[in-house]
């Protein structure tokens, strides 16, 4: 059977805690999927052995052993000109190095061909594709999980700039004076409040600066989870740390807005699940930081694909181009 022949592709979504892993047809079915641990791994070469193996019990469950036509992989700080993931901050195993990825894992599935890209591109790939952003050509997705990713679509392609790593909006300054350290060794980010991380750090700052009463008060190592099903409780406090984080958030897209001009932007990961509490704040301050050019007219979607299928899809595109 030719590559041209076979019909199937595996797709890879690698986050900074798990990896989500598909085997998807033609016609864009995720047949079968899994999760694999990503962090407890402090040497590259564990992890793609243990995605390698992951792979093969996954495509061996689906029943297309042979028919797979390549791998396609979305990463933080993936390198779609490269297929190295490089300085990735939430990857303790990328943290300090370029890995090249694609290469390490093709070589661990015996040869199978591996393409890689930035982890938001994949999915910003995956939602214009299947999602609410289908037949757009311009809008940008940004991703709300342990981190802030993003991917720029012009022009219905990805924006991937000289280096292949166009696109970084999670680390633009968001809070230029004593803003908090960001992973990334930056201080002021975006991701250090919006991302879910961002959420339990403001949180724990919050709760550590006053006595005022709250149901996460007896909650120990707070997650943005916990900040969510207080506010669904009616805690005040929970409530205004949406608030908060939407305004941050609203602020930055409004400058996203100025220098692409999208038809939308769309909130996708696990932070989106809190949509009644963050999109009113955040567009409210995306509106009201917005030239009038724009005002009122970016629409602020949620992503409508289940948040596993928007990066896997989206990563399983690239391997149809192998």
């Amino acid at each position: 059977m030719t590559d041209m022949e076979k019909q199937f592709v595996v797709g890879v979504d690698v986050g900074g805690q798990t990896s989500k892993i598909g085997v998807v047809d033609a016609r864009g079915d995720v047949l079968v999927q899994s999760v694999i641990r990503t962090d407890g791994h402090e040497d590259p070469a564990e992890f793609v052995h243990d995605l390698a193996v992951a792979i093969r019990e996954l495509v061996i469950k689906s029943g297309k052993e042979g028919q797979i036509r390549g791998v396609g992989v979305g990463a933080p700080n993936g390198n779609y000109y490269t297929g190295e993931i490089a300085f990735a901050p939430n990857l303790v195993w990328a943290a300090n190095r370029n890995v090249p990825f694609a290469q390490l894992l093709s070589a661990a599935l015996d040869g199978v061909p591996v393409s890689l890209t930035n982890d938001a591109n994949a999915a910003a790939v995956g939602e214009m594709t299947y999602g609410v952003a289908k037949g757009m050509k311009h809008f940008i997705m940004i991703t709300l999980g342990t981190g802030v990713g993003s991917g720029i679509v012009i022009n219905g392609e990805v924006v991937y700039g000289n280096d292949g790593f166009a696109g970084e909006l999670g680390h633009t300054c968001a809070v230029r004076h004593n803003g908090r350290l960001c992973g990334c060794g930056k201080t002021g980010c975006l991701e250090a409040y919006c991302s879910a991380m961002g959420v339990a750090r403001t949180a724990r700052e919050w709760l550590e600066q006053s006595d005022e009463p709250s149901l996460l008060r007896s909650i120990d190592n707070i997650t943005s989870k916990d900040v969510y099903e207080a506010a669904k409780e009616g805690d005040e406090l929970a409530i205004r740390i949406f608030n908060f984080t939407g305004r941050i958030l609203g602020e930055k897209l409004a400058d996203f807005i100025e220098f692409s001009a999208p038809e939308a932007i769309v909130l996708f990961g696990g932070l989106a699940r809190a949509k009644e509490f963050i999109y009113q704040p955040t567009y409210e301050a995306m509106n009201a930081n917005v030239l009038p050019l724009w005002r009122g007219k970016v629409e602020l979607l949620f992503s409508q694909l289940k948040e596993s299928d928007a990066a896997i899809l989206g990563a399983s595109a690239l391997a149809w181009e192998l």
